[in-house]
C-alpha cells in the first residue's frame, strides 16, 4: 500500500488496536507482519523504484500482493507468454530482493519475489 507521507498513517485505526504494530524500517517503508501474511506500507519515493507509473496512491493501482518464489527469473520465462502488463521485469533492488511486478487482468498488481542476498536472505529462508 502507497502512502504519500507517513504522518497521515499515524492515525490509522490498525495503530490503536491490539495486534501486530507497524515496523517503520526507515521513514519511508514499514511493514505489518501478521502472519501468513505482511502489508507493506511505502512513501511515494519507494515506489518510485518500482518503475515509472508502477503504483499510484489513493487508488487500487497502489496495493501489492506478493509471492516469495524460489528463483522469480525461471518464473518469469515460464509466465511471460501469458503475462499482460509486466510493470517491472526482474529487478534486484537495493534490499537484495528481487522482484518480478505485473498487473493480473484486473489490474491489480502481482509481485513474485526472490531474496537475494543479506539481511532479505537471512529474514525469509529458515
Amino acid at each position: 500500500m502507497e502512502s504519500p507521507e507517513r504522518r497521515g498513517w499515524n492515525g490509522f485505526p490498525g495503530n490503536h488496536v491490539r495486534g501486530p504494530r507497524a515496523l517503520w524500517a526507515t521513514p519511508e517503508f514499514a511493514e505489518l507482519v501478521a502472519p501468513p501474511c505482511t502489508l507493506t506500507i511505502a512513501s511515494t519515493r519507494t515506489t518510485a523504484l518500482f518503475g515509472a507509473g508502477a503504483a499510484h496512491p489513493a487508488d487500487n493501482h497502489s496495493a501489492i500482493t506478493e509471492f516469495q518464489v524460489d528463483d522469480g527469473d525461471a518464473e518469469y520465462a515460464r509466465t511471460r507468454p501469458v503475462l499482460g502488463d509486466v510493470a517491472l521485469p526482474p529487478t534486484t533492488h537495493p534490499w537484495s530482493n528481487r522482484w518480478l511486478l505485473f498487473r493480473d487482468p484486473d489490474g491489480n498488481m502481482i509481485n513474485f519475489f526472490t531474496s537475494v542476498g543479506g539481511a532479505a536472505v537471512r529474514k525469509f529462508k529458515p
